[in-house]
C-alpha cells in the first residue's frame, strides 16, 4: 500500500524519523550526533524533504551539465526546530541536485518574508 501525504504534513517529521532510524541501528546516544552529520552531508536532500512550500523561480543554466534541464525552486520549511528559506536546483523529476542559497531563521514569519523575496 502506498501512502501519500502533503508536504506540510510530513516536513516536521524529517528529523524525528532520521533520529529514530539511527537509534534502532546505533543506539540512543549516537543517534542525534549521527543525524547532524547526515544532514550536513546531504543538506540539500533534507532541505528539500523538509519544505512546507515551494515556488518555481525559473530555469537554471548549468554550463558543465549540458543536456540536462534544471529549475531553480524557492523553498521554505523547518528542520530540527529551525525555519529556513532556500533556493534548490531541481531536475524534471523533482529531485534536488544542489542548493544555491540557504538562510536560517528563529521563526516562521522571518522565514516567510525571506521566502517571498527570493528570486
Amino acid at each position: 500500500m502506498t501512502m501519500f501525504q502533503p508536504i506540510s504534513q510530513c516536513s516536521h517529521r524529517v528529523m524525528a524519523t532520521l533520529v529514530a532510524g539511527l537509534e534502532l541501528e546505533f543506539g540512543r546516544g549516537a543517534a542525534e550526533a549521527l543525524a547532524a552529520r547526515f544532514i550536513a552531508a546531504e543538506e540539500c536532500d533534507f532541505i528539500w524533504d523538509a519544505r512546507v512550500e515551494e515556488r518555481w523561480l525559473g530555469a537554471y543554466e548549468a554550463l558543465e551539465e549540458e543536456g540536462f534541464e534544471f529549475d531553480r525552486v524557492a523553498v521554505i520549511g523547518a528542520l530540527d526546530g529551525h525555519w529556513f528559506a532556500a533556493i534548490c536546483i531541481i531536475d524534471g523529476d523533482g529531485n534536488p541536485h544542489g542548493m544555491i542559497a540557504r538562510r536560517s531563521f528563529s521563526g516562521a514569519r522571518a522565514a516567510r518574508k525571506a521566502f517571498e523575496t527570493l528570486h
